[in-house]
């Protein structure tokens, strides 16, 4: 099939949500300005991209990445259709997403206390807590919520994650207002059977709220374990600008998988996602310019094909 820039028209949409912003810059060591990441942002969206972690609303002494979380809400272009996401972790970082002005509230709460301890100071039951009071206070902002189940497919400090602890915390989510429910295999475990199966398995107590996956290619599954969950129903994807990103907790991480790649393969398979291929590819050379870093993504450096 020919390689289309933004997908073939007429072929099914697949979703992708941008997290170069705040997961792709979250771990780099080199802090990009206010005004880089307000570029980058709204080169994003120019590009095509229709949902996007824009920001992260934690302690800027904790994650100086992330500061000016604020400043960058109050100078992105605010394009109709377009929705900046925002990470909060507690109830303080709520406060400051709404009177931000984010789109959308994103929520991360992990499938083990090993890592919900170690990132977010909390046992996973706490986390859950707190969700449930964030979704309370939600409550008449218009303000839709999501929430990220972390480390489902494994964890750097508790191991294996059964299936059926992942499917515990998505039925406590499923009692709150959120619309969607995104698997984050954090530290690049999965692979594509597991995929399947934890789809299948949540897909039981989702409900009507959409199904999302969020993959990291540090073992070189995140691209196969990406078109296993398209097939088997999802069509909502993250990924990274350049594939730059990754969890601190996983030591040698290549970090997500990169949106132009990810691009290039679901075009040349036949799905549209209305975002540019060459514009992608072009930010993520960007990305690595600013980070003085060869950005992990492979289309940058090959190209694509039709030329």
């Amino acid at each position: 099939m020919a390689a289309y820039d933004r997908g073939p028209e007429g072929g099914e949409h697949v979703e992708v949500v941008e997290v170069g912003p705040r997961d792709g810059l979250q771990n780099e060591a080199r802090v990009l300005s206010v005004e880089d990441r307000i570029e980058l942002i709204d080169r994003a969206v120019a590009a095509g991209v229709r949902r996007i972690e824009a920001v992260s609303f934690v302690n800027p002494k904790r994650v100086p990445q992330m500061a000016g979380a604020e400043e960058i809400m109050a100078g992105v272009g605010r394009a109709p259709g377009v929705s900046h996401i925002g990470l909060v972790l507690n109830r303080r970082g709520l406060e400051r997403a709404v009177a931000a002005g984010v789109s959308e509230v994103n929520v991360a709460v992990p499938a083990t206390d090993g890592f919900c301890v170690r990132n977010q100071g909390c046992t996973v039951e706490e986390m859950l807590e707190t969700l449930a009071d964030i979704d309370r206070d939600l409550e008449g902002t218009g303000i839709p919520l999501s929430v990220t189940v972390s480390t489902a497919f494994g964890c750097p400090f508790d191991g294996e994650v059964p299936a059926e602890r992942v499917v515990d915390v998505v039925r406590r989510i499923a009692d709150t207002s959120a619309v969607e429910v995104a698997l984050a295999d954090t530290i690049g475990v999965g692979v594509p059977h597991q995929v399947s199966e934890l789809l299948a398995a949540v897909g039981e107590v989702a409900g009507e709220r959409a199904l999302r996956c969020h993959f990291h290619n540090t073992r070189n599954t995140g691209y196969a374990n990406a078109l296993a969950a398209v097939v088997a129903g999802v069509r909502v994807l993250d990924s990274s600008l350049g594939g730059f990103g990754g969890c601190p907790f996983a030591p040698a991480a290549t970090g997500n998988i990169a949106t132009e790649d990810l691009l290039y393969m679901l075009h040349r398979s036949g799905w549209h996602t209305g975002v540019s291929l060459s514009g992608a590819a072009a930010l993520g050379e960007w990305m690595g310019q600013r980070l003085d870093k060869q950005p992990p993504a492979y289309l940058g450096r090959a190209g694509a094909f039709p030329s």
